[in-house]
């Protein structure tokens, strides 16, 4: 079974798209990317919002 973690290896700020390429199985440029892009075009405050909340409630990956 899958689970989604914030990543330990592929993070830049709190590894919330590392995990969600993890979990999806993509490269993490390509979600940072597109977070980007996506970003500017909807506007900084919302996705910029929603990345914070994600990352409080997202949980780390236990180590192993």
């Amino acid at each position: 079974m899958k689970y989604l973690y914030r990543s330990e290896t592929h993070k830049v700020m709190f590894g919330v798209l590392g995990g969600l390429a993890e979990y999806f199985v993509v490269d993490p440029v390509v979600l940072r990317v597109l977070f980007i892009v996506v970003m500017f075009v909807t506007g900084v405050v919302p996705l910029l919002l929603a990345y914070l909340i994600a990352a409080l409630i997202i949980p780390r990956h236990p180590v192993s």
